[in-house]
């Protein structure tokens, strides 16, 4: 499926800000099943100085610095991204999620995943929801779907009434949230019995196709779970707020240990009062109107 995304922020201020330093992750990372046909950002007013490169984890970096007074920043993304994820595993082929935690710590692609993140504990309230559905000795991806349709229907998708910083208690306190709460609820439940997850970065579509559901999920960015299920299978993909395998309806940003590491857009500025950020997303098939 070949997708356009155009990701728009814009920071409007009181006051002229005098300058700001911004670092973005709105690059569209290059996989094996994931092609970047094309990509560009455009900063208005024009950046004073910008270094394109990539973070520890490979995922594409911009950063960029203004040194001019100005009462609006708009940053804008677009890209032309051929998505075609491969189909998971069989799931009762996976391997137990007992045996892949045992290995997790021996294999340097997962073990950095396994530890606590800025904004992702290993918490012991995540680990006690999600243990029903880990008995020993059933197959990992088995028991990463159940937790993952669990998540889609005991919380409410509700945009408002977290931040992306709510601490895991307090999500599963309110049962209520978005993506990036089910997602950092996920990986903590994840790490706390030993698997290797990682959070990732992106965007869904949530138009339906014809005849189909529409998918949840704020107009703006997208976040899931990638779960490592062993060194033969590797990493699959799930996506909570909508408890589904991710496949055809996503595209992938980048990845970390949690949000911090994959902010879209984040930055420091200078002056300018009490800004108000505004942020836009459209995600069409290329064949769309």
């Amino acid at each position: 499926m070949i997708y356009r995304v155009r990701h728009t922020t814009r920071y409007d201020y009181p006051g002229a800000a005098d300058g700001s330093a911004h670092l973005a992750h709105l690059h569209p990372r290059v996989l094996p099943w994931q092609r970047v046909l094309s990509a560009t950002l455009d900063l208005e007013p024009a950046a004073s100085w910008q270094r394109d490169g990539t973070d520890h984890f490979g995922n594409v970096v911009n950063w960029f610095f203004l040194d001019i007074a100005h009462h609006t920043f708009v940053v804008t993304a677009e890209a032309t991204v051929d998505v075609r994820f491969p189909a998971p595993p069989p799931t009762m082929e996976t391997p137990a999620w007992d045996n892949v935690a045992a290995s997790a710590a021996r294999d340097w692609r997962a073990a950095e995943f396994l530890f606590d993140s800025p904004l992702v504990a290993a918490d012991a309230e995540a680990r006690a929801y999600a243990v029903s559905s880990f008995p020993r000795g059933r197959p990992i991806l088995d028991a990463l779907l159940e937790l993952n349709l669990r998540i889609r229907t005991d919380f409410t998708f509700r945009p408002g009434v977290t931040t992306t910083s709510t601490k895991i208690r307090e999500v599963l306190q309110r049962r209520e949230g978005v993506c990036q709460d089910f997602t950092h609820l996920m990986i903590s439940a994840l790490r706390a019995l030993g698997l290797p997850a990682r959070y990732v970065s992106g965007y869904i579509r949530t138009r339906p196709k014809e005849g189909g559901a529409g998918r949840l999920g704020a107009d703006q960015s997208h976040a899931w779970v990638s779960c490592w299920l062993g060194a033969h299978h590797g990493w699959t993909d799930l996506d909570p707020t909508n408890g589904l395998v991710v496949q055809e309806e996503h595209v992938v940003l980048g990845w970390g240990r949690d949000y911090s590491d994959v902010a879209p857009l984040r930055g420091v500025i200078l002056s300018g009062g009490e800004h108000r950020l505004s942020v836009a997303v459209e995600l069409s098939p290329e064949d769309a109107p």
